[in-house]
């Protein structure tokens, strides 16, 4: 069935027409074209034209002119517009020029890297050139190591690889170092937050490197739209970047909608599940015939929504459409195998987190649903472009959670459409972050007296040698210690180290991977662990040897855990006066542990039974921005009324504040105390999930005011009685108190006054 038809008998649906609270239709946009630069290649050319490509858009040819004129470039377009020849072109023309120049390109996952390789051997292929190009990761073997090292005249690797493969063993790179020419840094918008800063870090180490070998590469990144990619660029590189922007690529025509579940509980302000939701709508397009991607926002949704979609779909006579899962912790052959049935069409639909959000090739998908608005206008663009790469026309649909960001989303729906994309923030001077790469830095080339390597270089040096890891002798900071410091600094999160999930049997296999700061609440002993669709009873949990042992079952329940969380103020960093309160940001000590898990019975989300869990207190240090209410601002109030209105505040405000940071909600996370022994007073903190933070408490911090009036439009608008998911939570109590303290305290603290820092 065509899609149009599709969609037409969708707004009609009695049962989902009234959920759509924005339809909008954006039209085709024709391609536009430029001429070649001035020195381009005529074999790059004509190599061009036997793939089919007489002309090049517009940002391709100006990206490709400003890297011949040897300058930084950071180009900015929407997905599949064509970026890979962006870089592509002058590389391949400067091993052209000279066969002994080098390239390094860097991509945030091994399957994206694995895509563009494909992608340049065919270009090379066509032109029919002795251009060795490699991939280097953790699944290259050991007897190829060697011929890359020696021969690659471009290396494709992630930051990762660099920061742990490379650059400590650059002694057998000297090839690549001493012929580098160009770095090529796609998706550049992933290198954000605690990842980015650290991959700010891993290049000035390789700036270090290549100075030792006499190299001064040119950098070409990538990106998807954001609001400061030239300075994010400038950021992440140190250098000093030309910006392309004027997007030549055509684009399809496309319908956009947004899709509210419908209140159930008029009283509680409660609606349908999004997960139902994005069930009905994506078994309609998958039942229709159309390729379609579905979003959800965690692991366990993924498995849910492809547990319903298959049993939604089996009613269907002569075979169900094929449906999978693709999350983190699939093994990486399943993923390749869902990517080459994804292209091939044998695959009709997939089930994902953000782990397909970026530019994996996965074929010409029609339609794409997002489970909840994922946090970011970038991420929700670029999950919505991952449906329609071909020109015919393309569907996409937010379906809002009842969060107060998803609410905010639905009630504003211009939000998508009309507002501009979110910064990328970093913070390569995070002290935390700073120092593990000092000692990486200082392990690959020593040090000179003097010489800079972000703030304080010089007084962390002179620590480092006090403490015995590094030697100070004839004005340079030697490496002293045994241990190789890269192997213990993890780029993407607190801890380096993860748990392997093992189905026990005749002969054991491992099916899967969990991230140690999900371990507690995924695969704690008698958890449902969900995989492929398929449930297993965690049998055993070996925390010191990071394994679980499961054992495949089918029962009609899975299983949600409980996190405490205690904090504790360590410092802080400055204090402003606001309307009834001041605020503050500084640092925090965050302990937490899994306490109970519930089992929750699919479909109905029944709570059917419970258990304890007992496992070990994680505890780390990062920033928070919080705010302590003064006299002026819980007068009148009694302590049970002040207790509601400050924790519904509590979740209302982590819920809104990823709208003013480029962050996943679940970066933030919130705690109220009633009379907090830090304050004395009753305060609200927002911190950050990851250890040292990245700067987004600072962020709040600064706009305070902003945050407040925006927290007052969005509970002023919300049409529930005694407080919901969408704005203050639910009452737990039965009555409005919660809602009516929170407006109270709203109303006091968000005078419209800006905060100004204390001197």
């Amino acid at each position: 069935m065509p899609l149009a038809s599709i969609l037409e008998s969708l707004r009609r649906d009695p049962d989902l027409a009234e959920g759509f609270v924005e339809w909008r239709e954006l039209p085709e946009q024709p391609a536009r074209y430029a001429p070649y630069p001035i020195g381009a290649d005529g074999r790059l050319v004509d190599a061009l034209a036997q793939r089919g490509i007489d002309r090049i858009y517009t940002h391709q040819a100006e990206a490709f002119g400003a890297a011949l004129q040897r300058q930084h470039v950071v180009v900015v377009t929407p997905t599949a517009s064509g970026k890979t020849l962006c870089y592509n072109l002058p590389v391949v023309q400067a091993v052209l020029d000279d066969p002994e120049a080098r390239a390094l390109y860097l991509f945030p996952t091994k399957a994206l890297a694995q895509d563009q390789m494909n992608e340049l051997h065919g270009l090379i292929t066509d032109l029919g050139a002795d251009i060795k190009t490699f991939t280097y990761d953790g699944d290259t073997p050991g007897d190829a190591r060697r011929k890359v090292r020696e021969a690659g005249n471009v290396v494709i690797t992630n930051p990762d690889m660099l920061h742990t493969g490379i650059l400590p063993h650059h002694t057998k790179w000297m090839k690549l170092f001493e012929n580098l020419r160009y770095v090529v840094i796609d998706e550049l918008h992933q290198y954000r937050g605690v990842f980015g800063s650290h991959v700010a870090n891993v290049i000035a180490r390789l700036h270090r490197v290549c100075k030792f070998y006499g190299a001064t590469p040119q950098f070409i990144c990538c990106s998807a739209t954001i609001a400061n990619p030239r300075e994010l660029a400038e950021k992440l590189t140190s250098r000093t970047m030309v910006q392309v922007d004027n997007n030549g690529a055509p684009r399809g025509p496309r319908v956009v909608a947004v899709y509210n579940p419908p209140v159930v509980n008029a009283e509680l302000g409660i609606r349908g599940s999004s997960v139902g939701a994005a069930r009905a709508i994506g078994t309609r397009l998958l039942q229709g015939g159309v390729q379609t991607i579905v979003f959800a926002p965690s692991r366990v949704r993924v498995e849910l929504l492809l547990r319903y979609l298959r049993e939604a779909l089996k009613q269907r006579i002569g075979g169900p459409p094929k449906v999978e899962g693709y999350r983190s912790g699939y093994l990486p052959n399943e993923r390749r195998a869902i990517e080459r049935g994804l292209r091939e069409g044998r695959i009709r639909g997939v089930v994902a987190t953000n782990a397909l959000e970026l530019g994996v090739d996965i074929g010409g998908l029609d339609a794409s649903v997002l489970t909840g608005y994922p946090g970011t206008l970038a991420s929700a663009w670029q999950q919505m472009g991952r449906a329609g790469r071909r020109h015919d026309l393309a569907f996409s649909v937010v379906v809002a959670t009842s969060s107060p960001l998803n609410q905010y989303v639905a009630a504003h729906p211009e939000y998508l459409f009309e507002t501009s994309p979110e910064a990328g923030l970093i913070d390569p001077d995070n002290l935390l972050v700073r120092v593990s790469h000092l000692k990486c830095a200082a392990f690959e080339v020593p040090f000179e007296d003097g010489e800079p390597f972000g703030e304080h270089t010089q007084e962390l040096l002179e620590l480092l040698a006090d403490e015995g890891v590094l030697v100070k002798a004839g004005g340079r900071f030697h490496w002293m210690e045994d241990s190789f410091p890269a192997e213990s600094v993890s780029l993407r999160t607190a801890a380096i180290d993860n748990f392997v999930v093992i189905e026990q049997g005749p002969k054991p296999r491992v099916i899967g991977e969990v991230d140690r700061p999900s371990a507690p609440l995924l695969i704690h002993d008698e958890a449902i662990y969900l995989h492929g669709g398929h449930q297993y009873h965690v049998d055993r949990l070996d925390w010191h040897e990071k394994k679980a042992y499961v054992r495949k079952v089918d029962v009609d329940y899975y299983t949600d855990a409980n996190l405490a969380v205690d904090l504790e103020v360590l410092e802080s960093f400055e204090r402003a006066p606001a309307p009834a309160c001041h605020v503050d940001h500084g640092e925090v000590a965050i302990r937490d542990v899994a306490t109970i898990f519930k089992k929750i019975k699919f479909d109905t989300n029944e709570n059917v039974g419970w258990g304890k869990i007992a496992l070990p207190e994680e505890s780390r240090h990062t920033t928070s921005y919080w705010m302590a209410l003064g006299e002026e601002a819980v007068a009148g109030l009694a302590r049970s009324e002040l207790q509601d209105g400050l924790f519904g505040l509590t979740h209302l405000l982590r819920n809104l504040a990823p709208i003013f940071l480029m962050c996943d909600p679940r970066d933030l996370q919130g705690v109220a105390q009633v009379r907090s022994p830090f304050t004395g007073a009753p305060t609200l903190f927002l911190y950050e999930n990851q250890p040292g933070g990245v700067g987004m408490a600072r962020r709040l911090f600064e706009i305070h005011g902003q945050l407040m009036d925006a927290a007052r439009d969005v509970l002023g608008r919300c049409a529930c009685t005694a407080g919901c998911p969408a704005c203050v939570g639910p009452s737990l109590a039965g009555h409005d108190a919660n809602k009516r303290a929170a407006m109270l305290l709203l109303s006091r603290l968000a005078a419209e006054r800006e905060v100004a820092a204390i001197a």
